[in-house]
């Protein structure tokens, strides 16, 4: 049976954010996942996930400016500094919550900067990154994500991935599948999964197109979520979509997984 967990920056938005975990709770998860930790203190978060009992599954690592447009730092070469600062911060964070994974956003690839420079950046930090964490007992993801809604950004298929992954050579570098970002940029989205269950340890779902709940798009759910039984997925699968109305009115796909 998948292990679902709520999305907190992207669900239950009809309550302040400290108010979602009670809400996430009460609709029947058991994880909790947002995008950045940073403007709360930590033992307030972990102060929540105390008290209803959930799971912090995972969290993204300082990635810049968000409100300006920034998507991540990982592949500036002229903020590395302030990458591996970044670093420091996410496993206080991290060890504060009890998260167990850490996402490291590529960003969008500056136009002065050539491809080969990004990337050999880009592998340089999550060398030191994967390293960091290790020692925390903490698993460092990157996440391919579709350039149709971030153009320019600099990690955009499984491929270019799974080559970064090999050439950072550590152990501890994994890949954050998102269900809804590969089907735009590359589908055979089952077959991808098992290819590369091994190195998968967290998947990420909303439909397309839309980007909403399961069951508002193309995707069949249903058989994926099956599909993952059955090749024994143990990890969780973080719900980050948009409720096309409120989250409790679109949650109707979940009830069979409760």
């Amino acid at each position: 049976m998948p292990k679902f967990a709520a999305n907190l920056t992207m669900l239950f938005n009809e309550f302040e954010f400290l108010a979602r975990f009670e809400a996430a709770a009460k609709a029947g998860f058991r994880g909790v996942e947002y995008l950045f930790p940073y403007p709360f203190p930590k033992q307030r978060l972990a102060e929540e996930l105390e008290k209803y009992q959930l799971t912090q599954v995972l969290h993204n690592l300082p990635a810049g400016d968000w409100a300006a447009g920034e998507r991540g730092i990982a592949c500036h070469p002229d903020r590395t500094g302030e990458f591996q600062d970044g670093v420091g911060t996410a496993l206080e964070y991290a060890t504060a919550l009890g998260c167990k994974q850490l996402n490291c956003l590529a960003g969008i690839c500056p136009k002065e900067v050539s491809a080969e420079r990004a990337e050999r950046t880009f592998i340089d930090n999550l060398q030191f990154a994967a390293k960091a964490l290790l020692t925390a007992n903490v698993r460092l993801l990157i996440e391919p994500v579709n350039t149709r809604d971030i153009p320019g950004f600099f990690l955009s298929g499984t491929k270019q991935a799974l080559g970064i992954m090999t050439e950072a050579r550590t152990s501890n570098l994994f890949l954050q599948y998102d269900v809804y970002h590969m089907q735009i940029m590359e589908g055979d989205l089952a077959p991808t999964i098992q290819r590369n269950l091994s190195r998968i340890p967290h998947l990420q779902i909303a439909d397309n197109p839309g980007r909403h709940e399961p069951g508002t798009g193309e995707i069949n759910y249903p058989f994926l979520f099956q599909f993952l039984d059955g090749l024994g997925y143990d990890g969780w699968i973080g719900c980050e979509y948009k409720p096309k109305t409120t989250t409790l009115e679109g949650l109707g796909w979940l009830k069979p997984y409760l």
